[in-house]
Parts: structure tokens; sequence; C-alpha cells
């Protein structure tokens, strides 16, 4: 993918998470685990997608993830909890993750960043 489709698609998802200042992943309510998968663009490595809205996010609670459903984290918490965890575990990001077509994965310490410049002032 090139890098200007890499940078439309991460636009797309700042421009839709910072009116609700969240961003969406999936959880197994049950046994609050979240999906995380290995990675196809990073060798070694697993990602965790998230999405924009719920919306996008509820388009992949079926087969595997049918026992998912779309969980809300507000950006400060990503900041707040997420961001260590993530980045001791060595998670890249999938950003607005889909399962045909272009799939753009950040190291988790540039997704925050990006989270971070759409915080209110």
């Amino acid at each position: 993918m090139s890098e200007t489709n890499q940078r439309e698609i991460l636009a797309e998802f700042l421009t839709q998470s910072k009116t609700a200042q969240s961003v969406w992943a999936l959880q197994d309510k049950a046994s609050e685990d979240w999906v995380v998968l290995d990675s196809p663009n990073f060798e070694n490595a697993e990602v965790m997608p998230v999405w924009s809205t719920k919306e996008l996010a509820q388009v992949h609670c079926v087969q595997e993830w049918q026992e998912f459903e779309p969980s809300e984290i507000s950006i400060n918490d990503w900041l707040d909890y997420w961001l260590e965890d993530l980045k001791e575990d060595d998670i890249v990001i999938g950003v607005n993750w889909a399962e045909e077509g272009d799939i753009i994965e950040l190291e988790v310490t540039d997704f925050s960043q990006a989270l971070a410049s759409i915080l209110p002032v």
C-alpha cells in the first residue's frame, strides 16, 4: 500500500474518532479478551484491530469473532492505560481493519501520538 493511502486511511480514522474522542475494538464479554491476531505485515508480531466507529467494528463480529462485540475505549483511557501494556507486548495497531484490501498497521507509539493530536486543547 502506498504511503499516501496509509495517510488517507489514518486521516479518515482520526476525523471520525475526534468527535466521540474514542476508538472501538472487539471484546469477548464473557472472557473479557480482546481480538488480537497475527500481523500480516510485521513478522513475529500481533496486531490489535481498532475502528473509528461502532458500526465499522460491528461488521467484523462474524465467524471466528462472532462471540465478540464492539467495545468503546476513550482516547484518554487509551493513552493512560492501554499504550504501555500494548507497547510492552509488542502489539501493533490495525487502523480501521478490513478483511480485504488495504490494511494499515502502525506501531502503538505512532498510533497513540496520532490519537493525542485530536484531543481537545
